[in-house]
């Protein structure tokens, strides 16, 4: 590989990375772009469960390894994407070459949890380490192209998000809360739940009036809400989001909502033994259901900071 001028790639260098995933604190659509895409008004929240990337230099073209089933390991993955679109970015011609990377796939698939665009962001890190630096800048430049979540990936904690998601406003951390994610043995995708949204809308199905729950943070009163528009048009294929929500609250959250598009749902608690006792009453509806917390700005700063490692 060249590296930029006046720049030296690290050699025989092994650079690890960590993909955090996100919940969807509040999520409304606000209508239809000119470009196709929804508006969005969305509160994004970094949590600690995460992916793992290791990429390392070695010779021939890009790879890409995963052995998590159902991971695709060409281009219909945003970690090939990412690293193509940053190699052309840093004015390199062809297609990414010398290196690898190998993806340990910890976040669930199809859950509303950004797993994949927790990803790409990941691999916009390490990629920007082992090919010898490149601008902030560039790199939400890249990420925006990638998808829409990406740019959120690149900074975390507690954030606004609007347009279609991609223009990131910080917000006050949310306090520390745990979390218990349920991802119910089904996935559903981003172009289905938003499908579904756009065909109610057009058969005039009136949205059932949810539950008040509103967050102890100092943003305004509608971004703090646990309303996420898309949950009603997903709830009525899916039935049992409702029954997951419900088991949560009944468990001690103090909150509970679908995330993105689905089809995880989770539930806020103040204390870890309350979130651990949840997960332990929760685990007969099957699935996958899993502990965390949410991280801060700066506590997301130090765990997706890639670290370099030679061999």
């Amino acid at each position: 590989m060249t590296p930029p001028p006046g720049r030296k790639a690290d050699r025989s260098a092994v650079v690890v990375g960590r993909a955090h995933a996100k919940v969807n604190l509040d999520l409304r659509v606000l209508g239809t772009r000119p470009d196709g895409y929804h508006e969005l008004r969305t509160v994004f929240q970094s949590i600690e469960l995460h992916d793992t990337l290791t990429a390392q230099e070695t010779a021939g073209p890009f790879t890409l390894r995963c052995e998590t089933p159902g991971v695709p390991l060409d281009s219909r993955n945003l970690v090939w994407r990412a690293a193509g679109a940053l190699w052309k970015a840093l004015g390199r011609d062809g297609d990414p070459a010398d290196t690898l990377i190998t993806l340990d796939k910890v976040i669930p698939m199809e859950a509303g949890l950004g797993g994949g665009s927790a990803d790409a962001a990941a691999a916009l890190q390490v990629l920007r380490r082992l090919w010898g630096g490149a601008p902030a800048e560039l790199l939400r430049e890249v990420g925006a192209e990638i998808g829409s979540d990406v740019p959120f990936f690149l900074s975390g904690g507690t954030a606004l998000g609007l347009g279609r998601g991609e223009e990131i406003y910080p917000l006050v951390d949310l306090p520390r809360h745990w979390i218990v994610v349920v991802r119910p043995p089904f996935g559903v995708s981003t172009a289905e739940a938003y499908g579904w949204y756009d065909e109610d809308r057009a058969a005039g199905v009136r949205e059932p009036r949810g539950e008040l729950q509103i967050l102890p943070v100092p943003w305004p009163t509608r971004a703090a809400q646990m309303v996420n528009d898309l949950e009603p048009p997903v709830i009525r294929r899916h039935p049992e989001i409702l029954a997951i929500r419900g088991a949560l609250r009944d468990a001690g959250a103090v909150a509970s909502a679908m995330s993105g598009s689905g089809s995880a749902v989770f539930g806020l608690f103040q204390t870890r033994l309350q979130a651990a006792r949840a997960q332990g009453s929760l685990s007969p509806m099957g699935g996958t259901i899993v502990l965390s917390r949410t991280l801060s700005r700066l506590e997301y700063e130090k765990r997706a900071r890639p670290v370099l490692r030679r061999v």
